[in-house]
């Protein structure tokens, strides 16, 4: 099964997501952009990829120690972007404005304790981010790069982040779908 692990948003923190995406599809009608399903919108911490049950629990025990020794923190969405950059988009995300260092320390700690089991540590720096679609061809690039340039910023959505999630995606012809294996509570733990 494919995994990966995250944090997720708050209704309010979706909604806002969704209302952005919906504003950038709307700004360019065309673009060949898969885009991403607002009641997935999640902060992907590592992805793991394919794992066997027992490797997913092994991470899933790895993970408990990190998140009961980490804080609850706040974040509050950001602005718009694309990787590499908008005029050559292949993802688009949102970003953080608030929270962006603690959701990195969390992230680091992740990596760090499933290195320990031997996942390979991610070769890029991390950019919390939700990702509201990918880019599948350079059809109305042009355009989409305008529309990222022009995206309104989401409306005030601060959060409290409480847990870390395992997640399973599933694979299917309209996109993925996540289904949660652990639920792993932050500041359970006494630091």
């Amino acid at each position: 099964m494919r995994c990966f692990v995250a944090v997720d948003l708050s209704v309010t923190a979706r909604a806002a997501v969704a209302r952005v995406q919906t504003a950038l599809r709307a700004a360019a009608p065309g673009a060949d952009v898969r885009w991403s399903d607002p009641a997935g919108f999640h902060l992907t911490l590592e992805f793991l990829g394919e794992l066997a049950d027992t490797r997913a629990a092994a991470a899933a025990a790895a993970l408990a120690p990190v998140a009961a020794g980490t804080a609850p923190f706040e974040l509050a969405l950001g602005r718009v972007g694309a990787f590499p950059d908008p005029r050559r988009a292949r993802v688009l995300w949102l970003g953080l404005s608030a929270g962006a260092e603690p959701l990195a320390a969390l992230a680091a700690a992740v990596a760090q304790a499933l290195g320990a089991l031997g996942f390979p540590p991610e070769a890029r720096p991390f950019h919390g981010h939700a990702t509201l679609g990918r880019v599948r061809s350079g059809r109305r690039l042009g355009a989409l790069a305008d529309a990222l340039g022009a995206a309104p910023l989401p409306e005030p959505a601060a959060w409290t982040v409480r847990e870390v999630v395992l997640y399973r995606s599933h694979l299917r012809p309209g996109g993925a779908e996540y289904a949660a294996l652990a639920r792993l509570p932050l500041g359970s733990r006494d630091t």
